[in-house]
């Protein structure tokens, strides 16, 4: 046998298992399963729960901002937030930077 007949019959697998590329479809729709139900679902859900609790802010909630302020919700408008920091200082903040409720009456997670 020469070279280019190895490598022929290398290139068709000749000598692979029959049903190998069944099995190999099988594992994969497996995997994506795996992977859908530990990762993909679970992070939808708690998208869904975040964009909940933006949408039902009130003034008065205790909230804390992707960066770490904490704060006093003081007025709401379409895409932001006026919080109430420290005495009379308050700043404006996208809507979407909040990620926490600190009020009293929140569930503790």
């Amino acid at each position: 046998m020469n070279t280019l007949t190895i490598t022929l019959l290398q290139a068709s697998g000749a000598g692979a298992p029959a049903g190998g590329g069944t099995s190999f479809l099988i594992m994969m729709v497996l995997l994506f399963g795996i992977m859908w139900l530990f990762m993909i679902r679970p992070q939808r859900k708690q998208q869904k729960e975040l964009e909940k609790f933006r949408s039902e802010l009130k003034k008065g909630d205790k909230v804390v901002t992707a960066g770490g302020i904490y704060g006093t919700v003081d007025e709401i408008k379409d895409r932001s937030v006026l919080i109430k920091v420290d005495g009379d200082v308050k700043l404006r903040v996208d809507k979407n930077s909040i990620v926490r409720d600190f009020s009293e009456d929140a569930p503790k997670a």
